[in-house]
């Protein structure tokens, strides 16, 4: 089985802190380092030496292992209890609010693509999502078609390696934009740059 599990927390340390976990391994030019969202919860071989798994997070994808990528999104800080995150997770977003340059600014996930965003104007949940995998490299290439040509083209895999969403990470993370215009237009406030 291959999964891709990203949870986004407010401060990923606070769980850290309660689970037995393994900081993944990444290797960047030759070079070791802890990956900087990656953990195991469950066995895997270990290095003391830089305090992480000793397999490559990629090797121990292929021999099975499964890592869970727990990510600070600080969107999240914002919400005050779990009745103010629903009411702002259900409001439909006022999507125009993303041609205000300064406010777009502000926004998780879009903030320097504004320009895009004014050609494009997304206005619903499965047209953001498509935004979100267009401004990736994989899929850039669609950026001058109209949305019913993005449509057609946006969830099919690349053939090489380049970096695409699919289409479960961009739907959470349009959730996650919508969420964060709607705190952004009732409290005034919650820059994450």
């Amino acid at each position: 089985m291959s999964a891709d599990v990203d949870i986004d927390l407010a401060d990923r340390t606070q769980l850290l802190n309660l689970i037995q976990h393994i900081p993944a391994r990444q290797v960047v030019d030759g070079q070791v380092r802890k990956h900087n969202s990656g953990v195991y919860a469950t066995s895997i071989p270990y290095d003391p030496i830089n305090e992480c798994a000793s397999i490559d997070y990629k090797e121990a994808d292929k021999r099975g292992y499964f890592k869970i990528d727990l990510l600070n999104m600080h969107v999240y800080k914002l919400i005050k209890s779990r009745e103010h995150y629903n009411e702002m997770l259900e409001r439909e977003p006022t999507w125009s609010k993303l041609l205000d340059k300064e406010f777009c600014e502000k926004v998780v996930h879009v903030a320097n693509h504004h320009e895009l965003l004014c050609k494009l104007k997304p206005d619903s949940i499965p047209r953001m999502a498509m935004f979100l995998a267009l401004i990736r490299p994989a899929k850039r290439h669609l950026a001058d078609k109209p949305w019913s040509e993005i449509s057609k083209d946006i969830w099919i895999s690349p053939d090489d390696d380049s970096y695409f969403f699919k289409k479960s990470h961009a739907v959470g993370y349009a959730h996650l934009v919508a969420l964060h215009i709607n705190l952004l237009e009732t409290n005034g406030e919650g820059s994450t740059n």
